[in-house]
């Protein structure tokens, strides 16, 4: 096992445009044989350094199961990722981790699985969609349900197809408003879901996305009938160090960064609304 204090060198190797603000990166161990042992688990994050800017937080966008490279997804928000939108292929970076904790995959064996994104929440849940198609044997049925303020604001556009063509997947695709083309429904993703109406038995609920679709995705699911122990979320854009170190996570008795960013609703239902 690898150090995860330890920085490995990596070069950028391909660079996809998702949006306006949002680029995928894939990254490669220099060191071939690090690259081999480096391993990580859907829901872990890294720290990434930009030379000469500093570092910052990013969740692994591809899973276990696809780990020919580290990808992650940026959305153009701060210094570092500021920077990273900078990068070229060829440039080189540092990586750190694998970091936090992970979704809890062993207990939901048998189960559907319900997953629902907003905007750049989909990057969080690309890792965890994708290790779950590709152990679709293990799992009921596989409903995606993603929105985004237009469909330009979409991520991965290039992967509905191959996702919705695994046996007992569903793709849901939804847009606030929809443009010339959009064959897919218009409206905001907890009206969608009250639509779709999915039903809580034997499922379990993945959500990430803005702070204010997951307020009014969480009120959906427990009129539904969802328990809060069904509801799973990461809140990983509210880890800042990484470490649990620098105490900027802290709420109550949770360091996001340290016992996160992986949460059960029951283990954050009391906590302050902002959460």
């Amino acid at each position: 096992m690898s150090n995860i204090y330890k920085p490995h060198i990596a070069k950028v190797m391909d660079i996809k445009v998702e949006t306006g603000d949002i680029k995928s990166f894939k990254f490669q161990f220099v060191d071939q044989a690090a690259q081999k042992v480096f391993t990580w688990k859907s829901g872990q994050f890294l720290i990434l350094n930009i030379f000469g800017v500093g570092e910052a937080v990013f969740t692994f966008a591809n899973p276990q199961t696809r780990n020919e490279f580290i990808e992650c997804s940026i959305r153009k928000v701060g210094l570092a990722s500021e920077a990273a939108h900078e990068l070229e292929v060829g440039d080189t970076v540092g990586i750190r981790g694998p970091y936090g904790n992970w979704f809890p995959f062993e207990k939901w064996h048998g189960k559907n699985l319900l997953y629902v994104a907003g905007g750049v929440g989909l990057a969080a849940l690309r890792s965890p969609i994708e290790f779950s198609l590709d152990n679709k044997k293990d799992f009921k049925n596989i409903t995606i349900l993603y929105g985004a303020r237009s469909p330009m604001d979409l991520c991965y556009k290039d992967k509905f197809s191959d996702w919705e063509q695994v046996k007992d997947t569903n793709m849901i695709l939804t847009a606030d408003k929809g443009a010339e083309g959009w064959k897919h429904k218009v409206g905001f993703v907890p009206a969608v879901l009250k639509e779709v109406h999915p039903s809580p038995k034997d499922t379990v609920a993945i959500i990430c996305g803005p702070p204010i679709m997951i307020k009014f995705v969480l009120k959906e699911l427990l009129d539904l009938g969802f328990t809060p122990e069904q509801i799973i979320t990461t809140l990983e854009m509210r880890m800042k160090c990484g470490l649990g170190k620098c105490g900027r996570c802290n709420v109550k008795h949770l360091y996001i960064c340290k016992d996160g960013p992986v949460f059960s609703y029951a283990e954050l239902k009391d906590l302050p609304e902002e959460y």
